[in-house]
């Protein structure tokens, strides 16, 4: 929930062990919540990698390795898991992680909606909203929906209130997949365990094995447009498939001439601390959350409790949480934000090939509290 133990304990030093176990709870739940509905949703409850692709990592992952949440494994170790020739080590952290096909399980979780009795207006946008003392008024087009209490999960779309408008850009990612493997191509790889990978990088590739033995690959090319808009022609970026392409043969070279069936992209909602941040308005009767930065499929689950503590006046741990109460610093409008966001990537590159040397303004950045760490 905190993306990353050293961004959690940077922010939230009192409270992150409090966060840690709260995230495995969170986990645990949306297991369960799987299993005893049985939904088609490929949920592997099979832990993640971290690799070490550059020597300066290495130190790193021992470091963090405690031999029971997260276990070190040095190159051979962790080749014989996953095979790639860029592997120097990684740790393998069992519980932390499941898999996931978030298509199938956005459509159990509108499945169970409905069999709720839940209402959905699927393309029904909101323009607007509005509130007095005894509702809150959303304006779709040709009417309006009244209700006591709103939720607001708008993730990377604009804030319909616009006090938060600088709090969140949209950074596209870029992704391919890759046709089924053969046995033999999948033998090459091995990968049995079918762990989740990430590499140590801040501008990292992460990538996964799925149920018809296709590779998945994404990562590394994170783009911000200027204006800041969600718009469907940044998806069409020929130049981001084919570095990711070629990062992908970089990792798998024993897999070159695979071709990859699917290529997608979409808008992530980053914030400037990089994890979900909370907030009421309109009496508490309004609550908000976005912010997720890449982390909404987990991390959703536990911001919906927060704003449902909150619609309903609770106090509770959740909500005393400093993550809850903090708010993170918005993004300054343009024409600074991307310029500011095209330095922070050229800093984020640079370290990448300095072992990981921060330089000036990534340094500025962090004690300002932008914290661009990954």
């Amino acid at each position: 929930m905190t993306h990353g133990e050293s961004n959690g304990k940077r922010r939230y030093r009192a409270e992150y062990d409090q966060l840690d176990k709260a995230g495995l709870d969170n986990l645990d739940a949306i297991e369960k919540t799987v299993t005893e509905g049985k939904w088609d949703c490929d949920f592997w409850r099979v832990g993640s990698l971290a690799v070490a692709v550059e020597d300066h990592q290495v130190p790193w992952l021992r470091d963090e390795a405690d031999g029971e949440r997260a276990v070190f494994l040095d190159a051979d170790a962790v080749r014989k898991r996953v095979n790639s020739p860029t592997y120097l080590a990684a740790n393998f952290s069992a519980q932390d992680t499941a898999m996931v096909h978030p298509g199938k399980l956005t459509r159990e979780l509108l499945t169970a909606c409905l069999e709720a009795g839940v209402e959905v207006l699927s393309h029904t946008p909101v323009k607007g909203l509005d509130a007095d003392r005894s509702r809150v008024t959303l304006q779709v087009p040709g009417g309006e929906v009244v209700a006591q209490r709103v939720a607001l999960a708008t993730n990377v779309f604009p804030s319909l209130l616009k006090r938060y408008s600088l709090h969140t850009i949209p950074v596209y990612d870029y992704v391919l997949m890759t046709e089924p493997l053969t046995p033999e191509q999948k033998a090459s790889v091995g990968w049995d365990g079918r762990e989740g990978v990430a590499d140590m990088a801040n501008q990292f590739h992460y990538y996964r094995i799925t149920a018809d033995d296709r590779i998945l690959f994404g990562g590394y090319d994170a783009v911000y447009h200027y204006g800041g808009k969600v718009n469907e022609r940044h998806e069409d970026r020929p130049q981001s498939y084919r570095r990711v392409a070629s990062h992908f043969f970089t990792t798998f070279p024993q897999l070159e001439g695979i071709a990859f069936s699917h290529r997608w992209a979409g808008a992530i909602d980053t914030c400037s601390r990089f994890s979900a941040f909370f907030a009421t308005a309109h009496q508490s009767r309004v609550a908000y959350s976005a912010g997720f930065t890449g982390l909404g499929v987990a991390a959703t689950r536990f911001a919906a409790e927060v704003m449902l503590d909150q619609l309903d006046g609770l106090h509770t741990w959740r909500t005393e949480l400093e993550m809850v109460k903090s708010m993170p610093l918005p993004f300054p409008p343009e024409p600074l934000c991307y310029p500011a966001v095209q330095l922070t990537k050229a800093g984020l590159d640079r370290a990448d090939h300095r072992q990981g040397r921060r330089g000036l303004f990534l340094k500025t950045l962090d004690a300002a509290g932008l914290g661009f760490d990954s």
